[in-house]
């Protein structure tokens, strides 16, 4: 089962932060500045999506990759093209 994960990146000025919470039923949040603009349902460890974008003129979408398990969960984050790791935060 994944586990609970909280990542963080900041990027062209603006912050993306991923909540991954387990339960019943599990979540994924995806929020710009606070903001929630993206939401999944936990899938066990199944790889998962989940698009948002930043709010700049004109936005620019934001896809996030999340591989919630087995073990450590992982997030990346792709805007224009450019793939970049998601640091883990504590909650």
């Amino acid at each position: 089962m994944a586990r609970s994960g909280h990542f963080h990146l900041d990027a062209r000025g603006h912050s993306v932060t991923v909540n991954i919470h387990n339960g019943h039923p599990g979540l994924i949040e995806l929020l710009v500045d606070g903001k929630e603009t993206g939401r999944a349902a936990l899938q066990g460890n199944r790889p998962l999506l989940v698009t948002g974008e930043l709010p700049t003129d004109p936005p620019l979408p934001v896809t996030v990759r999340i591989a919630p398990g087995p073990g450590t969960p992982r997030c990346t984050v792709v805007i224009d093209g450019a793939e970049t790791l998601m640091s883990p935060r504590a909650f």
